[in-house]
């Protein structure tokens, strides 16, 4: 009589091992983001952000260490390139050419979650960051190998299929891993787009959009002006007043640019009290004196300034002198926009010299250049 004998590649405690292998489709969260949130500057940021969280929640709440850590991604066509900033978090980058019919990261992702199944057998937890219906043949093989498997995803791009497949105790919402001034960054710029979109359907059915005469710019300056104050109407505290209207450069189609561009208009005004903060305004400043007569404004590239913030700054990761930034524009001190270059678009960072604390610093802007 012969008897069963269990296979030694999937051993009976898999499940309740203490060590996990992330999985995650990086392209999926990064355009999900750009997408859902109607292009927020340096969506890449955000996701990161949920990164970090999501490893810090693995360990604090489940005691889970993450010994593998993978992302995927056409990582070439995604601007400011996001491999750094995970390496340093200490997650294994996968660059997958894609296509146009098919995500490429899919497979890879799979293929390589098999191959932790079968090489890696201490490991009992899977995670994957993705949600596509593609993923439920490889998550119901990993459970049928005694494995944990969890979902992380934002529930509008997550497959219905999957989540009655995996049980919702086994989702994890990636909006619950986002800071919560992070999120509401967000939220707060789809809206400003969603009331910009409303404006320009209004304005189409009035028939100013397209007009070339004098009435159809001025309403399309005075809708671009309003719509630029109308998120610092909606905040306590004073705000950095509005370009002036003579002074701006004659810009046709405006009204078609709204769709493209966030209002220019900088975050309500806030004291920066941080010395870290503090630093990096001071020092933001110094470069913008620095260089601004190679060009004809008063901005500073983004990613370049942060590169050399890490010489002032090296006691900290990267990641917080990108939020050191985030909070100074947060705080109305600066501005962040997006210009077209080649190959990618780029951002640069343009300084609020009526924000009190600038005005400590700097009492004005460079010589002979317009603040902006």
């Amino acid at each position: 009589m012969s008897t069963y004998a269990p296979s030694a590649a999937a051993p009976p405690a898999a499940a309740a091992s203490p060590y996990a292998a992330v999985f995650i489709d990086f392209e999926n969260v990064y355009y999900f983001l750009k997408n859902h949130y109607l292009d927020p500057q340096d969506p890449h940021d955000y996701a990161l952000d949920l990164v970090r969280a999501l490893r810090d929640a693995l360990k604090r709440e489940l005691g889970l260490d993450s010994l593998v850590l993978n992302a995927y991604a056409d990582f070439d066509k995604i601007p400011t390139g996001p491999q750094g900033p995970l390496y340093l978090m200490g997650v294994s980058t996968r660059n997958v050419l894609g296509t146009d019919h098919k995500n490429a990261a899919d497979m890879q992702l799979c293929i390589d979650a098999l191959e932790v199944l079968y090489t890696r057998p201490a490991i009992g937890t899977f995670v994957l960051v993705a949600g596509d219906r593609d993923y439920i043949p490889v998550l119901q093989h990993l459970r049928r190998q005694a494995r944990q498997v969890k979902v992380v995803g934002f529930r509008e791009s997550v497959s219905g299929d999957l989540l009655q497949m995996l049980g919702q105790e086994h989702f994890i919402d990636a909006r619950a891993l986002l800071p919560a001034e992070r999120l509401q960054a967000l939220e707060d710029h789809r809206a400003a787009r969603l009331r910009q979109g409303e404006e320009m359907r209004r304005l189409r059915e009035q028939g100013l959009v397209g007009v070339q005469s004098a009435a159809g710019r001025q309403a399309a300056q005075d809708v671009a002006s309003r719509l630029a104050a109308a998120p610092a109407e909606e905040e306590a505290g004073p705000a950095a007043p509005a370009p002036s209207r003579a002074s701006a450069p004659a810009r046709p189609s405006m009204l078609e640019q709204l769709l493209q561009e966030p209002p220019a208009t900088f975050a309500p005004v806030r004291r920066i009290t941080r010395t870290d903060e503090r630093r990096v305004l001071e020092y933001l400043l110094l470069q913008v004196q620095k260089f601004a007569s190679q060009q004809a404004t008063p901005e500073i590239w983004a990613s370049p300034f942060l590169r050399r913030l890490t010489d002032v700054l090296p006691e900290l990761p990267d990641w917080e002198r990108r939020q050191l930034l985030n909070q100074l524009r947060d705080a109305g001190a600066v501005r962040l926009e997006k210009r077209e270059g080649e190959p990618h678009p780029f951002s640069v960072i343009l300084v609020n010299y009526q924000h009190p604390d600038v005005r400590e610093l700097n009492p004005g802007p460079p010589e002979d250049k317009p603040a902006a």
